[in-house]
């Protein structure tokens, strides 16, 4: 019982930079006085006291604005931040080493008995606002965007954004890692094509890329073949695209290409 509440304060050192000492989390974190409190009502719920642990979890919520139903099953070095709004249902179960944010649910979509609430993994972060609904599981490492609904199972080590809660898209196939180098190489920012983006804007983002690295892979061709030649050409650096410049009013692109190549011929 005590190596659980010493892990609970020191996981809070871990995880939140403002904590400054034991006295004061002890004293002043609703977060923490919430999970030792559930610790003591989900023992009373299993020997059987179910109205006194309904109690004790009711009062609880009454000093942390954080409701946990004692027959909650959590894991070890639990984390609750700010905690104020956060609610776990009877059936939910949390593994190790989980965090959840303010305004955080682990709701139920059913009023049927048994299994009706999330499934946690070890290391699930579960952002600010976000709701976890039904008898779904989230794998181990899940992070779990602010304000998300996700109402589905989640592999292990992925990332839960929007509403409805879905995957954010990683750069796995050839021509997503060709489209996120060409990005680069131009100075623009790779996360403007993500999968949260609205489809017309990403599919319009994703042609453009297409085109300027076939424009690329061309232009190279043609160098190549004019240095066989015998022709010389120049090596002007690609200058990065500046949004704020462009902004403003200033320097556009185009014109410093055109003073960087008069500057190199003089």
């Amino acid at each position: 019982m005590f190596r659980r509440i010493r892990e609970d304060i020191q996981c809070v050192f871990e995880r939140d930079p403002a904590a400054r000492n034991v006295f004061e989390v002890l004293t002043t974190y609703p977060g923490l006085h919430a999970v030792l409190a559930h610790r003591v009502s989900h023992g009373l719920w299993n020997n059987g006291l179910k109205w006194l642990a309904r109690f004790n979890s009711t009062l609880a919520r009454w000093l942390t604005g954080i409701e946990i139903h004692p027959g909650a099953k959590i894991g070890r070095r639990f984390f609750i931040d700010h905690g104020m709004g956060v609610v776990i249902g009877e059936t939910a179960e949390i593994g190790d080493d989980c965090t959840l944010y303010h305004g955080v649910t682990l709701g139920g979509t059913s009023w049927d008995k048994g299994k009706r609430h999330p499934t946690l993994g070890n290391n699930v972060v579960v952002g600010a606002g976000a709701k976890v609904l039904g008898p779904i599981t989230l794998g181990a490492g899940v992070r779990v965007g602010s304000n998300a609904v996700v109402v589905k199972d989640v592999a292990p080590n992925q990332t839960v954004i929007g509403v409805p809660g879905r995957l954010m898209a990683r750069p796995t196939s050839a021509k997503e890692k060709t489209r996120q180098a060409m990005a680069k190489k131009i100075g623009f920012d790779a996360y403007g094509m993500s999968q949260d983006m609205t489809d017309p804007m990403t599919n319009a983002i994703n042609h453009m890329l297409d085109h300027i690295h076939a424009m690329d892979t061309r232009m190279e061709a043609m160098c190549r073949e004019i240095e066989q030649l015998g022709g010389n050409i120049e090596n002007v650096p690609m200058p990065e695209l500046d949004v704020d410049e462009i902004q403003d009013g200033g320097e556009k692109p185009a014109q410093k290409v055109h003073n960087t190549l008069v500057k190199n011929k003089d």
